[in-house]
């Protein structure tokens, strides 16, 4: 019997198709999470991307001519991501989660400065630790601040004041009792 496609092979596989469209892609959510010390179930592997949300249909439409099995969701006008595609197959589920036209910077920013990578000699870049915690305080709701609470934990080390600098830069709000509570009893 075949052995099903691999989850990161095919995250890499994707991620070489964005980039032959010019497309750069991060790793962010719970398998980047889980490279700065927080591990926690997932199934699936979110790359973040700046993409105009006009090109988004595109992007999924050559997916689908790679062979994909593609849902592509468009954002309303209250959705603070800028659309996002499911790849899914026997690998799992990738799923593409566009900051386009919503918040970009965050994702140029993190892509300029991501030192981790997936594999050692792999193409792809994990989210620097102040950017994911950014990505969460964006994101909101309690399971991100949660999530932001055991990254902290998890990562006594961090250099508080960088994730802080970043969160002021780019206006992210309610970060202080989040470090606060990471903090207490270390």
């Amino acid at each position: 019997m075949p052995r099903p496609p691999d989850l990161l092979d095919t995250t890499e596989q994707i991620a070489a198709l964005l980039a032959e469209q010019g497309i750069q892609a991060m790793v962010i959510g719970a398998a980047a999470m889980a490279a700065h010390r927080y591990v926690r179930n997932t199934e699936d592997i979110d790359l973040g991307v700046n993409i105009p949300v006009r090109d988004l249909a595109s992007v999924a439409g050559s997916l689908r001519a790679a062979g994909f099995e593609v849902v592509f969701r468009e954002p309303d006008g209250h959705d603070p991501l800028g659309g996002v595609i499911d790849i899914a197959g026997d690998f799992g589920l990738v799923q593409i989660v566009n900051f386009g036209e919503r918040f970009p910077a965050i994702i140029d920013s993190g892509l300029a400065s991501a030192t981790l990578r997936t594999r050692a000699d792999g193409p792809l870049r994990i989210a620097p630790l102040p950017h994911l915690v950014g990505l969460k305080l964006y994101a909101g709701g309690m399971k991100s601040k949660a999530d932001i609470v055991e990254l902290l934990r998890r990562n006594p080390s961090a250099d508080r004041d960088s994730i802080r600098d970043l969160c002021r830069r780019y206006r992210l709000r309610g970060l202080e009792p989040l470090i606060q509570e990471a903090d207490k009893g270390s």
